[in-house]
């Protein structure tokens, strides 16, 4: 690779281990992918944050880095295993609470902030058209490339922490034009409305993605399409299909930067919807778990989960997940009274994905075809997808 007089310098040691460490990391990866140069980054997602994931050896591999390690760029962090200030009052663990808190602190050392949200984009590290980023955590990462128009290719978490020692990612894959390509063509004949049903939309195309082998859809026929539709859609054609860019006409800022795929076509119709939808409700269901934000509640589906919610009472366990500015945020507006008051809970800076809660509950209902996906084949719960109203009334039925 060519490397600027600094980035060499950073791989000598000039400016410590971790940054040294970071740039031999960041090298054989631009090595593998054939990257000719280094591009810099204005901001860094970190996953692999909670301590189930990381373990002990990766919790003494973060904590030698942050011996003299200090980040460039503003760089945040995926959601943790638990919710750092009401851990107690959701079942976890406490050496699970300690040894979770150990890894937030070694990032802490480092000079990332903090907040633990798989939507970067909607509290602060939120990138513009054409920026650069290294981000790590797969729903933001498709809906950057998207929605926004960013350019980051789905990293892992010891080159996302690189990245944010170096403020440098190679630049291959997405961070090329000739990479951004559409390549399926998918026409859309059905109306796609909520969360939930644009969920099931992005497992259909995820999997036909896969399918086919191919990576980048090109999406025509959804008429209007919300913040919190776009985020649940890119969290589940990303798990469906490991997809990290997607184009919908008249939506998304590149549709017309690429030319509309014409070789590769398949069509979605409503019958196609209906049995997706009915392939993420399980037979024989028990439900005895609801949550809802996945990827984490905007402070939009905060302020409708309250008006649902009002004067009412949770007679299951239910989880609304999101981010602690998010969180703040509800608090202010009076949003978190009214659904604490109904007896359901805040589960701020983690998720019903990576919180350890396997063998806790039998069935869960959610809005999102990402949390169905992992509620199999993680937790082994039995799932049930629904709409944000559908969810409310089964947690107080």
């Amino acid at each position: 690779m060519n490397l600027t007089p600094e980035e060499q310098e950073m791989l000598d040691g000039k400016y410590g281990k971790a940054t040294q460490k970071s740039m031999e990391i960041l090298t054989t990866l631009g090595d593998i992918f054939d990257a000719e140069d280094m591009v810099e980054v204005t901001g860094v997602q970190i996953a692999g944050v909670s301590y189930a994931n990381l373990g002990e050896a990766g919790l003494e591999w973060l904590t030698e880095m942050a011996e003299d390690g200090n980040v460039r760029v503003l760089t945040t962090l995926n959601p943790a295993g638990m919710d750092r200030e009401n851990w107690q009052a959701l079942g976890i663990d406490k050496e699970f609470a300690k040894n979770q808190n150990r890894a937030i602190e070694a990032f802490a050392k480092m000079g990332i902030i903090t907040t633990c949200s798989c939507t970067p984009y909607l509290i602060g590290n939120a990138p513009h058209f054409g920026q650069h980023l290294a981000w790590a955590e797969s729903s933001a990462v498709c809906y950057s490339n998207s929605v926004i128009g960013a350019r980051t290719n789905r990293e892992g978490g010891p080159s996302a922490l690189a990245s944010a020692l170096t403020g440098k990612t190679p630049r291959y894959g997405y961070h090329l034009d000739k990479n951004r390509h559409g390549q399926v063509l998918v026409k859309v004949n059905a109306p796609v409305k909520g969360t939930d049903e644009f969920g099931v939309l992005g497992k259909i195309i995820g999997d036909k993605l896969f399918e086919l082998g191919k990576n980048i859809p090109y999406i025509t026929g959804i008429a209007s399409a919300s913040v919190e539709e776009l985020k649940s859609f890119s969290a589940s054609v990303a798990t469906y299909g490991g997809t990290a860019l997607f184009h919908m006409e008249a939506i998304t800022p590149e549709y017309k930067m690429y030319p509309k795929p014409n070789e590769i076509i398949f069509e979605i119709n409503q019958n196609n919807l209906d049995i997706t939808r009915n392939e993420l409700i399980d037979e024989n269901i028990e439900i005895d778990f609801v949550s809802i934000g996945c990827p984490h509640a905007s402070i939009h589906e905060i302020a409708k989960i309250a008006k649902l919610l009002e004067g009412k009472k949770v007679k299951k366990e239910f989880w609304i997940t999101t981010a602690r500015p998010t969180k703040k945020i509800a608090d202010e507006a009076g949003y978190s009274k009214v659904i604490e008051d109904a007896g359901a809970k805040f589960a701020a800076d983690t998720c019903c994905v990576v919180a350890p809660i396997k063998g806790r509950f039998k069935g869960i209902m959610v809005d999102s075809a990402k949390a169905c996906y992992y509620g199999r084949a993680k937790n082994k719960f039995k799932v049930k997808i629904g709409t944000i109203e559908e969810c409310i009334q089964e947690a107080i039925k």
